[in-house]
C-alpha cells in the first residue's frame, strides 16, 4: 500500500482541494552553488485553476523560477516513486530537466548516490509516525533523502552549474494545504560528513481545534535520533526572534539544543486548498548550530557539537499562537 512508501505518488483519485510536492535540495561541492527544485501537482476546488509545476530556486542569486504545466502533462508509476512532468523526470535516483518558456531555459540532468531516508517500519511508516495512519491530517510529510552524492549539472540560459560531488536532500508532502504556521529547517553540511538534520514544528487542526506537533531528526553514521511529538519527546525550550530561534527538545536518555540562524531567503508559492496562492520565504544560507547531550542521573555528557551550512530555513505565520504551548 502507498501508505508504506511515501515517496510515490499519493493522490490518486484527488479531485478537488489537494496538492503534492516533492522537494530536491542541491548543494554543489564548493558549496557555491545551492538549488531547490519543487516539482509537484496543484488541484484546487476550481479545477480550471488545476496544474503541475516545477520550481527552481537559485538560493545564491536569490532568483526563483515557476513553470506551470497543465495537469494532463504529469504522470506517476503506481509502484515506486518515478514521476514525469512534461518533458522532466524526477525519481529517487535522478533529476531530468528539460524547461524552455521562452525567457528562461533550463536543462541538465543529476544523479543521486547513497540515499538516506527517514526509515519505514510497519507501525511507523516514515517520518508521519502513527499519524500517517489518520485519514484527516491536513497535510503529510516524508524524508526521502537525509543526505546522497551528486553526479550530473544544470545548464540556466546556457551556463553550466557543475553540481558533482556535491550533496541532496529530499522530501515531499501532501494534502489539502500547508500549515497556517511552522517552522522548518534542514542541512548536511557539517564538518563532521556523517551529520545530518532535519526539524519541523507545525500548527496541526485536530478535531475542531488545534495541536503543535514537531519532528526532530538528527541522523549521525547512519544512527537516527529522533525527536518527534509521538516518541513522547518534549520541547524543554524555544525562544524565538525575527532571525534565530533556540530549541531544546529531548527524552529520558537524550537532549538535542539547537540554535539557528536565518539569512535572507526567497518567496516561493506553497498550497493552501490545492491551490499556490500562499507565500513561503525560505533561506538556503542559514547556518544551525547543534549539540547533542547524553543524559545521567548526574550530568549531560556532549556526544555531538557541531555548526550546519547551507541550511533551509523558514519561518512561518503566527508564530507566537505557534509556540503558545511551550
Amino acid at each position: 500500500m502507498a501508505i508504506w512508501k511515501p515517496e510515490v505518488f499519493q493522490g490518486r483519485g484527488k479531485k478537488k482541494n489537494y496538492f503534492e510536492g516533492w522537494y530536491f535540495k542541491s548543494v554543489s561541492k564548493d558549496e557555491k552553488l545551492a538549488c531547490a527544485i519543487i516539482a509537484g501537482v496543484s488541484i484546487p476546488k476550481n479545477l480550471n485553476k488545476s496544474n503541475a509545476f516545477v520550481m527552481f530556486m537559485d538560493a545564491r542569486n536569490q532568483d526563483l523560477h515557476y513553470f506551470q504545466y497543465p495537469l494532463s502533462s504529469f504522470w506517476a508509476n503506481n509502484e515506486y516513486f518515478e514521476i514525469k512532468i512534461g518533458n522532466n523526470f524526477f525519481s529517487l535516483n535522478n533529476i531530468i530537466l528539460d524547461i524552455d518558456d521562452g525567457q528562461t531555459k533550463i536543462t541538465g540532468q543529476m544523479k543521486f548516490e547513497n540515499i538516506i531516508p527517514w526509515p519505514v517500519k510497519r507501525f511507523s511508516p516514515g517520518v508521519m509516525g502513527i499519524y500517517a495512519f489518520i485519514p484527516f491530517m491536513e497535510c503529510y510529510h516524508g524524508v526521502l533523502s537525509f543526505n546522497h552524492s551528486i553526479n550530473g549539472y544544470l545548464e540556466i540560459n546556457g551556463e553550466k552549474k557543475d553540481f558533482t560531488g556535491g550533496k541532496g536532500y529530499i522530501e515531499k508532502d501532501w494534502g489539502s494545504s500547508m500549515p497556517s504556521s511552522w517552522i522548518w529547517m534542514q542541512t548536511n553540511h557539517f564538518d563532521d560528513e556523517g551529520l545530518s538534520l532535519f526539524g519541523s514544528i507545525a500548527k496541526i487542526p485536530w478535531l475542531g481545534s488545534y495541536f503543535t506537533g514537531y519532528i526532530f531528526g538528527l541522523l549521525h553514521n547512519k544512527r537516527l535520533y529522533k525527536f518527534t511529538t509521538y516518541n513522547r519527546a518534549k520541547i524543554e525550550k524555544i525562544q524565538l526572534t525575527k532571525n534565530n530561534i533556540e530549541i531544546i527538545i529531548g527524552d529520558k536518555k537524550l537532549e538535542l539544543q539547537i540554535n539557528a540562524i536565518r539569512t535572507e531567503g526567497v518567496d516561493i508559492p506553497a498550497p493552501k486548498l490545492g491551490e499556490m496562492t500562499a507565500k513561503v520565504n525560505e533561506s538556503l544560507k542559514s547556518r544551525i548550530n547543534i549539540k547533542l547531550f547524553r543524559k545521567n542521573k548526574k550530568e549531560k555528557i556532549l556526544i555531538l557539537s557541531d555548526t550546519g551550512r547551507n541550511a533551509g530555513l523558514e519561518f512561518v505565520g503566527n508564530l507566537n499562537e505557534l509556540l503558545k504551548g511551550f
